[in-house]
């Protein structure tokens, strides 16, 4: 069983060798975890794993060995979790008594939650008032409401115009290979070469013509290497409603490393407000304003934004609507200061174009941007958003 999961992560590109294997058998020969799946995946992380860049890669190879490998002992001799039976109470709304829930509006909503906050003393479950979970009220989670804030739980509903929780997102894979060849030839349309500043390569035709002249004597002549002399900035959109996305978005993202030499990336979540960030395990601690963004870069970069643009309408055009912290400042206010700061700028939409009509976040997105700024994160969406940022 474990020679059939060191095979599969060789297949992954992770390249353990048999040494790394065999520590791996030693410490499970002496005990250092019993039965525990969760603490089997870090031993085995900590000795087949060279490179802690290469951890996404052994966790998309671990899930697709082990999967199916809990149910089998899952129930055994455990007592059924207090949060499932939470859940069984919560009430199951037909579609009529969702539709006769009315939306606070963002003020009210705010001000009723500090209400709450300062009443409330205990649990509830199943209301609709109090934050609790279950039932109708706007604050908690495991309900439903038409605009509410999540109080801890899992999510899922997509309603949420605020959520209470420190969320944990990853880094995209910028190694992944690319089943296709085509983002690369989308994003090559993109191009203006020049050769200053470039490592010198031979001149062939050059150096068989001074050749001929110099009698035959060799005389070699090099030139700069030709590269794309386009800058671009790349704004990512992680976590949340993006999740389903990451395949394709870290396909976008390895090809615009390999393709552009002056590349800047960075982070945001469903909006930009006053900061981003480059490493998403340091996102709390480690952000960059984005004036600082603004002053660094020069007006000749391009723009790419890379989102689904689904979010809460507040999330753009109020302050504090942010669903991770308060903005001060709405965040329509910042993304206005990079266009006018970066006019050539496209945004890319994972999401069915179809679907655009019917968001609102979306639509609140393309007043800002303009409607031919906009494309889906297809091939031919992606070609499309090329032409446009070359004008």
């Amino acid at each position: 069983m474990l020679f059939g999961f060191f095979l599969t992560l060789r297949a992954a590109g992770l390249k353990p060798g048999f040494g790394e294997f065999l520590t791996l058998l030693e410490a499970l020969g002496k005990h250092v975890v019993l039965f525990s799946l969760d603490d089997f995946y870090l031993l085995a992380r900590a000795t087949l794993v060279k490179d802690e860049t290469q951890y996404d890669r052994y966790d998309r190879a671990f899930a697709a060995y082990f999967k199916g490998v809990e149910q089998v002992f899952a129930g055994f001799d455990r007592e059924i979790p207090e949060e499932w039976l939470r859940l069984e109470a919560m009430r199951l709304l037909s579609e009529e008594e969702k539709a006769s829930l009315e939306a606070l509006g963002w003020d009210k909503l705010m001000e009723t939650l500090r209400q709450r906050l300062e009443e409330q003393k205990e649990r509830h479950q199943g209301g609709n008032k109090w934050i609790g979970t279950g039932g109708t009220s706007p604050f908690g989670h495991s309900g439903f409401n038409p605009e509410g804030i999540r109080i801890g739980g899992s999510g899922g509903g997509k309603r949420a115009v605020k959520v209470w929780e420190r969320r944990e997102y990853r880094n995209l894979d910028d190694t992944v290979e690319l089943g296709t060849r085509n983002i690369k030839l989308a994003l090559r349309k993109l191009r203006r070469f020049a050769r200053e500043g470039a490592p010198e390569v031979l001149d062939l035709d050059g150096t068989i013509e001074r050749t001929a002249r110099n009698a035959g004597w060799l005389d070699l002549k090099m030139v700069p290497e030709r590269h794309n002399a386009v800058k671009v900035l790349l704004f990512l959109d992680v976590g949340g409603s993006m999740d389903p996305h990451v395949k394709v978005c870290e396909e976008l993202f390895s090809a615009c490393k390999t393709e552009f030499k002056h590349l800047e990336y960075f982070y945001f979540h469903n909006f930009v407000y006053e900061s981003v960030w480059k490493d998403n395990a340091r996102r709390h601690s480690e952000r960059i304003p984005l004036y600082d963004v603004l002053h660094k870069y020069t007006p000749d970069y391009r723009v790419i934004f890379v989102g689904d643009a689904t979010m809460s309408p507040y999330e753009i055009l109020h302050p504090g609507g942010s669903v991770e912290h308060w903005n001060e400042e709405a965040g329509a206010v910042w993304f206005k200061r990079l266009l006018d700061a970066y006019p050539r700028a496209i945004w890319l939409n994972p999401e069915p174009e179809e679907r655009w009509e019917y968001t609102p976040s979306i639509q609140a997105t393309l007043q800002l941007l303009g409607a031919d700024r906009m494309f889906p994160l297809t091939l031919q969406g992606l070609d499309r958003g090329i032409r446009r940022l070359s004008h």
